[in-house]
């Protein structure tokens, strides 16, 4: 409410009104048509009746100013002249229906009704009323200059500090490339002797692998030649049928010959040029009499066991031989496990295990590893640092060109959050940021928009806030929250509703809303004079 509109009410009600002559219900405004001995003319011009037929309780003109104060015409209007209080309207139905309807019984004249006059206790409360209103905008009023100037002093504390924060940035900027030439200096020798050392350890893999190779196949050359003449011929072979080439069940002695490189015997120099063709087949005579273990299907090993056979026994018949029985189901584990396992994981494992892990780093290289990793260390954190600047710098360029009003009168609202709980729900109002919505016995919260603009009237813009592009409703249009702000001297939600599905209306008092209200005692003192 307006501090004009506040003096108007507060005058409107405090002087009472000077009777003037002039046909029932008929407002001082209009006084001048009814000019008693003269004609009328209906005051939509439609014709001109004699003065006596006005309030003869027959309606002639067709907008029923003919019959201001009887209830004729459907369409007329009655005035309430409501000395100490408001004058008011009402429809002419009303008049002499033995129900007062004006506060100066003036609408039954002639029904009988038994009114009394309480416009001036009417007129009473709402001066009191009106009066406290005016105190508070008042008060509010005084709160928003203090907020004026703390904003103002903000203001050029934020202005001050940004260029100090600005000034900063270029030396953590001259920092971070310096500390990130000595990062990259550090890092090219360690690179370096990692690469070195790397290497060292891949040349020594290989040649563990080319010797533990070379003995392997003497090895196998040594249970080939079964005859221990120096050669393994071509009926040697035969008896290893695990090396037929197409696993046909037929090796022939082409196919053995073909494995020998062509001949029908070799020695062991001849054997190292035929070794891989032998090597990845060849089955060690030592592990010929272990059976093989029957192939399994992967469906088979993880086909869950079925109801029937997990309540084979009864708890109470469990029989004796459990433990037994338990031991060999670890053992089929263990070769459940065995067979899961594919086998170059295995070789890939066991060759891992048969070389050992990397050796440590010597002194020399370490030292290079620690110093390139504290260059890096303190480049990042000095990097850290930079970024931390940077976010300093947006914030605070964001408030200084953030519009708070006309005299930044509502920046104490940032970074601020007030909350208002109804029965079922805790609304959270962060002014330039979002609304929230959270279930009052637990529950997610719901964004209800976040900040867009100023959306109110051209001549008070700064009296609505909008808050757009909340959560999406289900099948329906994003969530948005209108915020009316009204004067007060507490900052406070005071209530919130839905007015439209999925739009929220929340109301905000606040004094950075409040207006320089007018002096009413000289005000009222110049109208008692007129």
């Amino acid at each position: 409410m307006s501090c004009q509109f506040l003096l108007l009410l507060l005058l409107s009600v405090g002087v009472s009104a000077v009777e003037v002559q002039r046909p029932r219900g008929v407002p001082l405004s209009k006084r001048q048509f009814y000019e008693e001995g003269k004609p009328f003319t209906c005051l939509d011009g439609s014709r001109t009746i004699p003065f006596d037929r006005v309030n003869d309780d027959y309606c002639d003109c067709q907008d029923g100013s003919d019959e201001p104060g009887t209830a004729a015409c459907p369409n007329g209007s009655f005035h309430c002249t409501n000395a100490g209080f408001r004058p008011t309207f009402i429809p002419s139905s009303r008049i002499n229906d033995g129900i007062c309807d004006c506060c100066d019984t003036t609408d039954e004249y002639n029904s009988g009704a038994t009114c009394q006059n309480t416009c001036r206790e009417l007129g009473r409360k709402e001066r009191e009323s009106l009066q406290k209103m005016a105190e508070i905008a008042k008060e509010g009023f005084l709160l928003k200059q203090q907020l004026i100037h703390e904003a103002n002093r903000g203001l050029e504390d934020k202005k001050a500090k940004l260029g100090d924060v600005q000034g900063s940035k270029k030396d953590l900027e001259a920092k971070v490339e310096a500390l990130r030439t000595v990062k990259e200096a550090a890092e090219q020798p360690e690179r370096e002797a990692k690469e070195r050392h790397l290497k060292a350890w891949e040349d020594q893999k290989a040649l563990i692998q080319k010797e533990k190779e070379s003995a392997r196949m003497a090895e196998v050359f040594l249970e080939l030649d079964d005859d221990a003449d120096g050669f393994v011929s071509v009926p040697e072979l035969l008896s290893h049928s695990e090396l037929d080439p197409d696993a046909d069940g037929s090796f022939t002695e082409a196919e053995a010959q073909g494995l020998l490189g062509g001949v029908d015997k070799v020695d062991t120099a001849a054997f190292e040029s035929i070794w891989s063709n032998v090597k990845e087949k060849y089955m060690s005579e030592s592990n010929a009499d272990t059976p093989a273990p029957e192939e399994t299907s992967r469906e088979e090993i993880n086909e869950p066991v079925s109801d029937n056979e997990s309540d084979q026994y009864p708890d109470d018949d469990i029989p004796e031989d459990e433990d037994d029985d338990d031991e060999e189901d670890e053992d089929d584990d263990r070769d459940e496990h065995e067979y899961k396992i594919p086998p170059t994981a295995r070789t890939e494992e066991k060759k891992d295990d048969d070389e050992g892990a990397m050796p440590p780093y010597d002194q020399e290289t370490q030292n290079l590893i620690d110093a390139a990793q504290k260059a890096r260390d303190e480049f990042d954190e000095a990097e850290r640092a930079l970024r931390e600047v940077d976010d300093q710098i947006r914030n605070l360029e964001k408030e200084i060109s953030f519009d708070f009003g006309p005299s930044s009168e509502f920046a104490y609202l940032y970074s601020q959050c007030y909350e208002l709980t109804t029965s079922e729900y805790i609304y959270r109002l962060c002014p330039f940021n979002r609304v929230t919505q959270k279930p009052k016995f637990g529950g997610s919260e719901t964004n209800l928009g976040s900040w867009g603009k100023w959306a109110g009237p051209e001549d008070s813009i700064y009296s609505v806030m909008k808050y757009e592009h909340g959560t999406g409703c289900w099948q329906g249009p994003s969530r948005s929250t209108t915020v009316k702000l009204t004067c007060g001297k507490e900052t406070v939600v005071t209530s919130t509703s839905e007015p439209s599905r999925c739009e929220y209306l929340m109301e905000f008092t606040c004094p950075a809303i409040c207006q320089e209200p007018p002096n009413l005692e000289i005000s009222s003192h110049e109208h008692q004079e007129l």
